[in-house]
């Protein structure tokens, strides 16, 4: 094991705490013999050639996201991993959030009719991001959409379907030129609209995330960027009722209305259904989000590295989804600018 890093204090520390070797470059890290996996955990300007170092001295590639800054990157990326056999997967860990399966079974069991709408609103902090920090620099991160943005695109098409951009824009900071804040619309399949907005603008205490998806009988909303808690709104009848309850034990739930005989047919969109009861539910609570975040990391590499040694063929996170979201990131940034 051993870690090449430009902050050598935090370097010395992870060696020492892994007790691990510490290179001073990668190409170091990419010619020894004893190493079968690089994870690149650098800015994103520095995936595209890192990761065509690693490839090419055999090594598999987990990247941290976006996988490049342009898809044309990505491509060639995948393209020489899949030649000599290799993986080059970028680290999209919501997929590996239990809540974001719970959402999941809710969509794929039609427990509240088909999905309409939805948004992801990203109201950020910038306490930690100097006017000289990298994330501001687009030739370094790409911009807001493609560094950060990438996960949320990722997250509705892991729900909904393959998506692509319809319109996008971006504001940058008055007097700075800084792109601050971004907002776009993706298409998902079957016509579901979803828009995304990003501000890099709030103090660190007024940090916070907001996710919805709208169905025809209800709606799910999600707090938190990595989610810890789920409220849902719905009319359902009572299969769909205990449904839910197996999907989240536990849970908190209201009975805001019953209906009986004729008040039980319900009509929207133009179709006729049934509904026993106007339920309110509540699942999850105030977790820790740095702890969940490294739990989502130690599934998502649990499940590449059983993928490597054949022990599993399917992988709820692939090559793919990462180049997938970059196109979808890239798209937006060209149209918002």
């Amino acid at each position: 094991m051993a870690i090449a890093g430009t902050f050598r204090e935090q370097s010395q520390q992870a060696a020492r705490r892994f007790k691990a070797d510490i290179l001073e470059t990668p190409e170091e890290l990419a010619s020894r013999d004893d190493i079968d996996v690089v994870y690149l955990a650098t800015p994103p300007s520095l995936h595209y050639q890192q990761a065509l170092l690693c490839l090419n001295h055999g090594k598999h590639v987990i990247c941290e996201k976006p996988l490049a800054l342009t898809p044309d990157q990505g491509r060639e990326m995948l393209a020489l991993a899949q030649e000599k056999g290799l993986l080059v997967i970028t680290n999209l860990m919501q997929r590996y959030n239990p809540m974001i399966g719970r959402v999941q079974q809710i969509i794929k069991r039609n427990l509240l009719g088909k999905p309409l709408h939805g948004y992801f609103e990203n109201y950020a902090s910038d306490e930690g991001l100097s006017p000289s920090h990298w994330f501001w620099n687009r030739e370094i991160s790409g911009g807001i959409f493609i560094e950060h943005g990438v996960h949320f695109f990722d997250l509705f098409e892991y729900w909904l379907g393959s998506g692509h951009v319809v319109g996008a824009q971006r504001v940058l900071r008055p007097g700075s030129g800084l792109e601050e804040q971004v907002q776009a619309t993706v298409r998902y399949e079957n016509d579901v609209l979803v828009n995304f907005y990003h501000g890099f603008t709030q103090p660190g205490r007024l940090d916070r995330q907001e996710l919805r998806i709208v169905f025809e009988h209800g709606d799910i909303t999600l707090e938190e960027w990595v989610p810890t808690r789920l409220k849902l709104r719905g009319i359902v009848n009572e299969e769909q009722m205990q449904q839910l309850l197996d999907i989240f034990p536990g849970a908190g739930f209201d009975i805001s209305a019953v209906y009986g005989g004729p008040d039980r047919k319900q009509r929207g969109r133009h179709q006729d259904f049934e509904a026993f009861q106007k339920i309110e539910l509540h699942f999850g609570h105030e977790t820790d989000k740095q702890h969940l975040y490294g739990e989502l990391l130690r599934n998502f590499f649990t499940e590449q590295s059983d993928y490597l040694r054949g022990r599993i063929d399917k992988r709820r996170s692939t090559e793919e989804n990462g180049l997938r979201s970059l196109e979808m990131a890239h798209q937006a940034s060209l149209m918002a600018q």
